[in-house]
């Protein structure tokens, strides 16, 4: 009777304890919004920032993933966990997930890389992010930085505002096409930009709806006509992003360019910047500039992304005009020099300091000002960080679309430190040691606890 009585009670103990741990669990999912992040990096936890953000969106969006076999599994996981964060937090965003190999057709509609992009849609807008802008290398090896938040609430961001400014890029004079641009084309339609081409040949002048120039990598000179109607233009509220390219001739073939930052009390030195100290990745006409302070650059400082530029051209300003104020922001280290024989080094590749060259340390870029404090050019020395090549290295393309974001006097910038990641750990297993763990796991453990259970029993019941 007692052994009737103890194994009853046993089984109602059981049966209230599970019943206790259903109705908990059903409980807690029916709160919406409850959840204890106890990862070390906070890895679910989403900003004040992007919370904010997320309230206050009132439209339909559609994000999509489109991945290939290309895709790294581990960053796969860690974009679609912080959509599905987003997603719980707002009804309106729905979420898909598409291979671009097994679905071409919709792959297709998008500019897609194989490495894995993001679409965030609403209505006829679209913002498009590759995962690859999301992770960051680490200060140490194989640790990354995942910027994923910041990326998607900035897109988010950019959905409500209803503006779109146009740029027009010069072409004409051997500069870098916008179809070897394609990256920070995208980058710059996401950020609400209609970007177009301008011929002054073909078109005859500078359109009024240009809110901004580019001149970018050109290697021949403006035409006199052409130099006064971009003068004109920045006389007015014409903004200008002039980035150089190479000529060995520039000393004598690039008078109306040299003019055109001289309004501005900027001189090209003719002189391209050697950098002595050479390593197996980088060549002494490599330059990775210092940053001078300034809000265009601060973030690059904090996350410790360099900018690269090849046949950079040495720039002074020490003749400055009174109403237009300049900064510096990109520079060489003391070390570095100009050099001056444009001719033997564009022949032969080669450099050896002398006399005649510009002493380091150099400037590569400078932002101006207006007298009223306001934006009006960003000039710089080198254009090759532009290419599509190399933009997607370090910090090449956060510095192409910081510069234009300050120029146009972007308000709306969302600032939301990366999440530190660890390296990936991988273990090296024989395919006989792979085979002990599974049947370990799978059944030598699970075979052991249940004779150890049936001995328990047995003893029990004799006893």
């Amino acid at each position: 009777m007692n052994k009737w009585i103890r194994g009853t009670n046993a089984t109602v103990l059981s049966l209230a304890v599970i019943g206790i741990f259903i109705v908990l669990t059903i409980f807690l999912n029916s709160v919406k919004g409850l959840q204890v992040d106890l990862t070390q990096n906070k890895k679910f936890t989403l900003s004040d920032q992007t919370t904010q953000t997320l309230k206050a969106l009132d439209k339909d969006v559609h994000i999509i993933s489109l991945t290939s076999d290309q895709t790294d599994p581990y960053i796969k996981r860690q974009v679609v966990d912080l959509v599905q964060e987003y997603k719980k937090r707002n009804g309106k965003i729905t979420f898909d997930e598409y291979d671009m190999i097994k679905q071409p057709a919709i792959a297709k509609q998008y500019e897609v890389d194989p490495s894995g992009t993001l679409v965030v849609e609403s209505g006829t807008q679209k913002k498009t992010i590759y995962y690859y802008d999301m992770f960051l290398p680490g200060q140490q090896q194989g640790q990354y930085k995942f910027s994923g938040e910041e990326k998607l609430t900035q897109a988010l961001v950019n959905l409500n505002s209803k503006e779109k400014s146009k740029v027009y890029f010069l072409s004409g004079h051997n500069e870098i096409p916008l179809s070897s641009m394609n990256m920070w084309k995208s980058g710059l339609e996401g950020e609400n930009y209609e970007v177009k081409d301008l011929n002054l040949l073909r078109e005859g002048k500078i359109p009024d709806d240009a809110s901004m120039l580019f001149i970018i990598g050109p290697e021949n000179d403006v035409s006199d006509k052409e130099a006064e109607l971009i003068k004109t233009y920045l006389n007015g509220k014409g903004k200008l992003y002039l980035a150089l390219g190479f000529n060995k001739d520039m000393a004598t073939n690039w008078k109306n360019i040299d003019a055109i930052m001289a309004a501005y009390g900027i001189k090209d030195q003719h002189a391209v910047a050697i950098e002595p100290r050479q390593s197996m990745l980088y060549d002494p006409l490599t330059i990775i500039p210092e940053y001078g302070s300034h809000t265009i650059t601060s973030k690059l400082q904090q996350y410790d992304l360099l900018t690269m530029m090849t046949l950079a051209v040495s720039l002074n300003a020490d003749q400055p005009v009174a109403d237009f104020p300049v900064t510096s922001i990109l520079k060489t280290t003391a070390q570095a020099y100009g050099e001056t024989d444009l001719k033997t080094l564009a022949n032969s590749s080669r450099s050896t300091k002398d006399a005649n060259d510009v002493k380091g340390p150099l400037n590569l870029g400078y932002v101006v000002e207006d007298k009223d404090k306001k934006p009006k050019a960003v000039v710089l020395g080198g254009s090759t960080l532009f290419d599509d090549r190399v933009i997607a290295q370090q910090g090449n393309r956060d510095f192409a679309l910081n510069t234009v974001g300050w120029l146009q006097e972007q308000q709306n910038q969302v600032t939301i430190r990366p999440r530190e990641g660890d390296a990936i750990q991988t273990a090296m297993l024989t395919a006989g040691q792979g085979n002990m763990i599974f049947y370990g796991t799978v059944l030598v453990f699970p075979f052991l606890f249940l004779i150890a259970g049936g001995v328990i029993w047995w003893r029990r019941r004799k006893g």
